[in-house]
């Protein structure tokens, strides 16, 4: 029997999956407990809207974040810090720093998470850090730190 999951079912498949499952398997486990439909002409309709549906979102966040990665390519961000005169920092510039920076200057709101910051910045100067905005979607952003 054809059945639509609609829940990831451990070592049968995720959701929005279509599964060939014995009979008394779906009747008795999968029904019951919601975690699939029968694979009828109406529920096949159904699935094909959600896919849809999903696949729009994903292509309206992929456009979202190549946008970004644009505007974030030709943008820097200058942080103003205590420094000592050798040009090390009183303390650190980390990714935190850098999206309320973003923010405040330009008013892009960034998850601190998408920064890219192999270590925190120590030092006064011009920084080019990456940021994942999406899955193999990359920006470059420069980071001016300066006293």
């Amino acid at each position: 029997m054809k059945v639509i999951l609609t829940e990831d079912v451990t070592n049968l498949g995720k959701k929005n999956n279509v599964v060939n499952v014995s009979d008394g398997y779906a009747r008795n486990f999968l029904f019951p407990r919601k975690l699939a439909v029968e694979a009828n002409e109406a529920n096949m309709a159904r699935l094909k809207r959600v896919r849809d549906e999903e696949e729009k979102r994903i292509q309206k966040e992929r456009d979202e974040a190549k946008a970004l990665a644009e505007r974030l390519n030709k943008l820097e961000v200058i942080l103003k810090v205590k420094a000592g005169e050798s040009g090390k920092l009183f303390g650190s510039v980390t990714s935190k720093d850098i999206a309320d920076a973003l923010k405040e200057q330009y008013g892009i709101e960034l998850d601190k998470r998408k920064i890219d910051l192999k270590d925190a910045i120590k030092t006064t100067g011009v920084f080019e850090i990456n940021v994942k905005l999406y899955q193999e979607i990359d920006a470059r952003l420069k980071i001016r730190v300066e006293v």
